[in-house]
């Protein structure tokens, strides 16, 4: 019997559905997650406090109601639930299984207990009104007669093209893969995001009007010129450049065998979608691998590399190893800089922190035999906050690689393209260079607008989706004056019916 519902927090624990075990789950690169039953699906919901001030709001950059759909499921109100889930995030089947959960380290129940299981809520709820069939097409009534292209269909590309085409807007996604999606589908491995959750939220999409172009890369097999047909331009591109040791005088840098991930990644989606690979194969079977950057993206390169059979795996990591709890410097509810563990990074390898990779060794052929390293040390900040790299005499080593997978982050969005065309402004950002935009996404060209990685530069799936979402009420303002899109701060799709009938 379920208690009332002030005193789920004080009854249940924490839990979490298990994952298959290791020696499964490398074998295949499907999900291997599981479900709770649904009775302790609600106990987890009941140890929401629907708290009167709720911090998991600030975490979450969607502004998700996460108390009011836990609450409709302690009721099993399940479709209502969906409802208000759907009305902040377009694809809470992305965030529900590919998110940190920022909102779960700003859980008022996390200051002394485990938080609320968020994540996992999300993705049940969305998962049950699939099964149901209550996720389907929703067109505009009427049409505004008003085109607008998008460029990518990564997470910002796809949450602007469905808002836009929510509000009667003819609506262009120009991607130039073989299939929409961005690093849904081509970036982030199938045993994390199976294709098939991809695909099936873009049929939707196309019954909603949304055309996708793809093999489409604008500025290059598409003419720049094209783009003047409509009356607004999205660049949702991604920042897609990655990080290399070019410019940093590390010896053997241009030795065969040494990839980005997101050479190394694709490939492999192409395989399980029964694609062939196009270019010359990387493949880390019967090899020594390290993989160079301790993030999702070095994450997913391990487990990639363990399902492709690897000889050995190292995992090295610039940054000290974080600690197991909060510093003091890292109060509740800020994002919780601690050490974590990745399923992928439980299934096998070895991870190694404050190492700096030195040079790389020649086997005499031009391909990579094996990676020189030094530890380091972290100096005190300096007045500015730096902090100095100082090696540690002594900690030198000598690593057998015959593949090297560079994870160690993006710069930018490419730049060669239409970026270059049509004269877009660029700005400093935490990690490199975005496109400039305003407050509104508006570029410094003229109707031209930006969001997601493109401009704020690499992020989460979640910031993507909110940046495409504030993207497109901004581009809906842009075209009629007004937008009754839901923002950051103002939710829901109800007032879409407003909007129709204003333009009709």
């Amino acid at each position: 019997m379920l208690p009332s519902k002030p005193q789920g927090f004080m009854t249940f624990t924490r839990e979490t559905p298990p994952d298959l075990p290791v020696e499964e789950r490398l074998k295949h690169y499907n999900e291997f997650s599981t479900s709770l039953p649904p009775e302790k699906i609600r106990e987890q919901a009941y140890r929401c406090m629907n708290c009167g001030i709720p911090f998991c709001h600030s975490g979450c950059p969607l502004g998700n109601q996460i108390p009011d759909f836990n609450e409709l499921v302690k009721d099993e109100d399940w479709q209502e639930a969906l409802r208000v889930l759907h009305s902040t995030n377009n694809f809470p089947e992305f965030t529900g299984r590919v998110c940190p959960a920022p909102c779960e380290t700003a859980c008022v129940l996390g200051i002394n207990e485990p938080a609320v299981t968020i994540e996992m809520l999300e993705k049940e709820i969305v998962e049950r009104g699939w099964r149901e069939g209550w996720i389907a097409a929703e067109p505009a009534a009427e049409k505004t007669g008003k085109r607008v292209a998008i460029i990518g269909s990564g997470p910002a590309g796809l949450a602007a093209a469905q808002q836009l085409a929510r509000a009667g807007h003819a609506v262009v996604v120009y991607e130039r893969s073989d299939e929409p999606g961005g690093l849904l589908t081509y970036g982030i491995p199938a045993f994390k995001l199976e294709k098939r959750v991809v695909f099936r939220r873009l049929e939707q999409m196309k019954a909603e009007g949304v055309e996708f172009r793809c093999n489409s890369e604008v500025g290059k097999n598409v003419p720049v010129s094209e783009l003047e047909g409509y009356d607004a331009i999205l660049a949702a591109t991604g920042s897609t450049v990655g990080r290399t040791f070019a410019g940093m005088n590390v010896p053997g840098s241009e030795l065969k065998g040494i990839h980005l991930a997101m050479e190394f990644l694709p490939q492999q989606t192409r395989r399980v979608l029964g694609k062939p690979v196009k270019e010359a194969e990387i493949l880390a079977t019967g090899k020594n691998v390290i993989v160079i950057g301790g993030g999702d993206t070095g994450s997913d390169c391990v487990g990639t590399s363990l399902r492709q059979g690897c000889k050995s795996l190292v995992n090295l990591e610039l940054m000290p190893k974080p600690p197991v709890e909060r510093d003091l410097d890292n109060p509740w509810p800020q994002w919780a800089f601690i050490h974590r563990t990745s399923s992928s990074h439980k299934e096998g390898g070895e991870r190694r922190y404050s190492v700096l990779t030195k040079s790389f060794e020649d086997d005499g052929t031009g391909n990579v035999a094996a990676l020189h390293t030094v530890n380091i040390e972290w100096s005190e900040p300096d007045d500015t906050g730096r902090r100095k790299m100082i090696e540690v005499p002594g900690t030198e080593q000598r690593i057998p690689a015959e593949l090297v997978l560079l994870a160690m982050g993006f710069t930018q969005p490419e730049t060669d393209t239409f970026v270059k065309d049509l004269g877009l402004e660029l700005e400093k950002n935490r990690f490199g260079m975005g496109i400039k935009a305003d407050q509104g996404y508006l570029t410094s060209r003229a109707k031209v607008f930006a969001a997601g990685d493109a401009r704020r530069g690499q992020s989460l799936v979640v910031w993507a989706i909110q940046e495409g979402r504030e993207a497109a009420r901004s581009i809906d303002q842009y075209l009629m004056g007004h937008s009754y899109l839901s923002g950051r701060d103002s939710f829901g799709y109800d007032s879409l019916a407003k909007h129709t009938a204003a333009v009709s």
